[in-house]
């Protein structure tokens, strides 16, 4: 079988299928005795049953070129290969991919820069982004900063204090960083355990099948990488006294007063973590509302409501420089005037694939205007033998995905299932606060799609508000396909509402119907049985008649 691919290349997945004829009888006998890594397919005919081998070869330490002729391979026949696969960054993709590869019985390395909580060219850690300076760290100063609204809320349910409760910010840091340093372990045990060896240091590629690392040569007769993004900050003059993401999981000292400028979830998330903790926060967007791409209707809600907690939006403001006093405070100078008086000042404009000075273009690897590694529906870069998964590729940057990326990579490299990752009906979630949580399409997006279209809202005070006094709200949005009744999108910005679009996206991804909703019993008293009330649109949309049918 072979994988085309947008280049006009294809990949080898198997070369021979061979049947061996055994009877009922002698296959049940035969079962216990073959070895696991032989990995035969079983098939069914009739009154007898036959064996295929799923691989061409036994996976080795050294692994051998399959054919002389295979594309972008270029060695002679019968070449022996250090290694199957080399992974070049162990984040979740990359461990994922890695694991399963040497589960189905390739021999596996994968290389990755000495731990440190802050990223650079030469620290990184295993792990990946996402578990050392990204989802978890940053959920974890979530969980902290969302005391102080408890406490605020407390007090209409009788709680009161002799003192205000006081933040320990150096206890916070060290709480989180030894949680980081348990996770790093356990990612390195995962490893450990299903056999892929570890190699700490930079890897860069030099040719289809060579890898180097920190000056030792390493062949694999499958490369792949996964080496996720980085922050990225635009240059302007001031930009040396900037903080990015890293830096803001790990301050030594709680900002006092802090501008944040971006408008997408890391700034709306980490806007929400320093207010909690009592920081001054001033956000700075260059478009009128924050989180360009979500449900128009969750972006204006979300904004209110984190206004309503004290957070200041400066929309339609560019920073052109930071401005440094000398003592030592930070100006924030945009093109409608200029703030003062900030500790600190964070840049969450973005992430670039982290691809510089890889030697991916000398290898003959497409890259995209930014960096981004170009791969087709398998992961398979322009070159064959080199593959690429997760931000890198900057398809759908969030951590679940890469892993079904490197589980797709795996099975259609090393078990012959060709497999193309499915991003239909991907659930996502912004951990602002109130946190945001969606699956499907957005109202704007589904009226370009199907045309006609019922939405279903629901703006409501949970019932913990009602005694807290606070103005917290809760919206909920469901977008239903008139023509099939099929709930397309659903969206969700209140307490708990991440916790609450899981469980939905199952019912999304499986083309569950309004009716199903409607038919569903709810827990009461819940946020979440709105999902499963809502029977009257707020709005519908009808595409124009065409001419004929006028």
């Amino acid at each position: 079988m072979r994988i085309p691919d947008p280049h006009g290349m294809t990949m080898t997945v198997s070369l021979y299928t061979q049947k061996l004829p055994f009877s009922t009888a002698t296959l049940q006998t035969l079962i216990p005795r073959i070895p696991i890594a032989h990995r035969f397919l079983l098939h069914s005919s009739s009154s007898t049953r036959t064996f295929a081998p799923r691989n061409l070869r036994r996976f080795c330490t050294r692994a051998e070129s399959s054919s002389a002729g295979e594309k972008g391979v270029g060695e002679s026949k019968g070449q022996k290969f250090d290694f199957d696969l080399f992974t070049i960054g162990a984040g979740s993709g990359g461990v994922r991919a890695s694991r399963f590869a040497a589960n189905f019985g390739a021999s596996v390395t994968i290389c990755e820069l000495p731990f440190a909580t802050i990223s650079s060219e030469l620290t990184g850690g295993v792990g990946g982004t996402c578990v050392l300076r990204g989802c978890v760290p940053k959920k974890l100063m979530v969980y902290s900063s969302k005391y102080s609204h408890a406490f605020e809320e407390s007090h209409g349910f009788g709680w009161n204090y002799e003192a205000d409760p006081v933040h320990d910010w150096e206890v916070l840091m060290a709480n989180k960083n030894a949680e980081l340093q348990r996770l790093t372990g356990i990612y390195k045990n995962i490893l450990s355990n299903a056999g892929v060896q570890l190699i700490e240091g930079r890897g860069k590629i030099v040719g289809p099948h060579t890898v180097d690392v920190d000056g030792k040569i390493y062949t694999a007769r499958h490369i792949l990488i996964s080496v996720g993004g980085r922050p990225f900050i635009p240059d302007i003059p001031g930009k040396e006294y900037v903080i990015d993401s890293d830096a803001a999981l790990d301050l030594p000292l709680r900002p006092g007063k802090i501008a944040i400028v971006g408008g997408g979830y890391i700034a709306m998330e980490f806007a929400g973590i320093f207010n909690g903790l009592n920081s001054e926060v001033h956000v700075f967007i260059r478009q009128k509302k924050v989180l360009r791409g979500f449900d128009e209707e969750v972006r204006d809600f979300v904004a209110e409501q984190m206004s309503l907690r004290g957070i200041e939006f400066h929309t339609e403001e560019s920073p052109q420089a930071i401005i440094k006093s000398a003592d030592g405070l930070l100006s924030v100078k945009t093109n409608k005037g200029t703030i003062d008086g900030f500790s600190h000042v964070m840049f969450a404009t973005g992430r670039r694939p982290n691809t510089k000075n890889m030697g991916l273009e000398k290898v003959g690897v497409k890259l995209a205007d930014k960096g981004a590694i170009e791969v087709n529906d398998y992961s398979q870069t322009s070159v064959d033998s080199i593959w690429a998964i997760g931000d890198a590729t900057d398809r759908v940057n969030l951590t679940p995905v890469a892993l079904m990326e490197g589980g797709a990579f795996a099975k259609t490299v090393f078990d012959n299932q060709p497999t193309k990752a499915d991003y239909r009906a991907i659930p996502a979630a912004v951990f602002s606060q109130p946190p945001i949580s969606q699956v499907g399409l957005t109202e704007e997006q589904a009226v370009l799609e199907y045309g006609d279209i019922d939405v279903f809202t629901s703006n409501f005070r949970p019932l913990k508000e009602t005694i807290s006094g606070l103005p917290d709200r809760s919206f909920m949005k469901i977008i239903v396909s008139t023509t099939t009744d099929k709930v397309v999108g659903v969206h969700m910005c209140g307490e708990d509402a991440p916790e609450i679009m899981q469980g939905i996206a199952i019912a999304v991804k499986a083309g569950l119907s309004k009716s199903d909703f409607d038919t569903t019993i709810g827990i009461h008293p819940t946020a979440a049985e709105e999902f499963v009330t809502m029977r009257t649109p707020t709005r519908k949309h009808r595409k124009p008649l065409s001419e004929s049918e006028v």
